[in-house]
């Protein structure tokens, strides 16, 4: 073992000493460099496309955005004032909604003017095409994404697809639990596990309401329900 440790650190002290053995080992180092020369080159030139095309997408994505922004400014008045055509499609002069979700697909912009096309469809009984909208849009608001979840819910529950609008009134119940919007959520997914027929998970959501909520609006409307479908159960 000794002799093992000797003659490595001879070894060692060659490459680090001897002037004669790093030139050789440069050497085809340079050799091997000049070998490939093109295939380094093709590398370096790759890279600093792909670079300059992750910079240029960026920095024209928030361009993209910022314009998107802007131009949605009419449009969300539109809809604060109930006029949903206008809105959706544009007054001419300004683009609607429906425009900006494609022109600015990808953007921030795009994402919100989903969220209020899916809004104005299922207001006006358009329901496959409200959740086609709803479900391309996504926020890291909490509260804004447990209203998209409530509003994919309804859709869903006027279309009498129960399993998938109880699974959205539950996210929308879970996504930012607070005193204001997940008793009305909950409410919602009581009502559709009726619709269902599982009257035991539709009392047990009432009965969350009753017991967590009771300073909501809900509170009184959630023990009427739920002693309906307990005496309902009884018989």
């Amino acid at each position: 073992m000794a002799k093992k440790q000797t003659k490595n650190s001879e070894v060692e002290y060659e490459l680090l000493e001897n002037p004669e053995v790093i030139a050789s080992r440069l050497e085809r180092g340079e050799d091997f460099v000049k070998k490939n020369s093109k295939i380094f080159g093709g590398i370096l030139i790759a890279v600093v496309i792909l670079i300059a095309g992750i910079l240029f997408f960026q920095i024209n994505k928030q361009n993209q955005n910022e314009k998107g922004q802007a131009e949605m400014f009419q449009a969300v008045y539109y809809f604060e004032q109930d006029q949903t055509d206008l809105a959706l499609n544009g007054d001419g002069t300004n683009a609607g909604f429906l425009k900006i979700a494609e022109d600015y697909s990808g953007t921030d912009a795009a994402n919100l003017a989903n969220f209020y096309i899916g809004s104005i469809y299922l207001s006006e009984g358009q329901f496959e095409k409200s959740i086609t909208h709803l479900k391309k849009f996504s926020a890291d608001d909490f509260f804004v994404q447990a209203k998209a979840f409530a509003l994919l819910g309804d859709a869903y529950l006027e279309l009498g697809n129960t399993s998938e609008a109880i699974s959205n009134y539950k996210k929308a119940s879970t996504e930012s639990e607070n005193k204001f919007f997940t008793p009305r959520y909950l409410n919602k997914l009581a009502v559709a596990y009726e619709e269902a027929g599982d009257m035991a998970n539709a009392i047990k959501t009432y009965e969350t309401i009753e017991e967590k909520y009771f300073e909501s609006y809900e509170y009184t409307n959630a023990r009427k329900h739920k002693a309906r479908l307990e005496g309902l159960a009884s018989k």
